[in-house]
């Protein structure tokens, strides 16, 4: 006896979605190989589209990221050009017990520094 019912497109007895009906007459749970005839499927309609970014989108992306640093401005100073200012962000690089890596550019010759805490 079936443990799940309701949509046709879910197995009735483990509740796995079914994949595509294929040329068989029948189709198969991946999960516990539970069969079903594809007649059950009739009638349904299967659509899908792909959307895709305008390239002229992504150009404007790349050209505003190159433009302008953005950021909170720190007195830490460069390594480089040995000015002081930098622009910073954080990311979790590593697992998650360990302290967020800081990334420093400078906001005069652009050099990029890392620092992990």
């Amino acid at each position: 006896m079936s443990c799940f019912s309701g949509d046709s497109n879910f197995c009735p007895e483990c509740g796995t979605v079914f994949p595509l009906p294929g040329m068989q007459d029948t189709v198969t749970c991946p999960l516990c190989s539970f069969r079903i005839s594809i007649r059950l499927f009739a009638g349904q309609e299967i659509k899908s589209t792909v959307v895709f970014n305008p390239i002229e989108q992504s150009l404007m992306l790349e050209e505003e990221d190159d433009s302008e640093l953005k950021g909170p401005v720190t007195d830490r100073r460069c390594s480089r050009c040995n000015k002081e200012g930098m622009v910073y962000h954080t990311r979790q690089m590593r697992s998650a017990d360990e302290g967020q890596t800081v990334f420093f550019t400078c906001i005069h010759c652009r050099y990029q520094e890392k620092e992990d805490s």
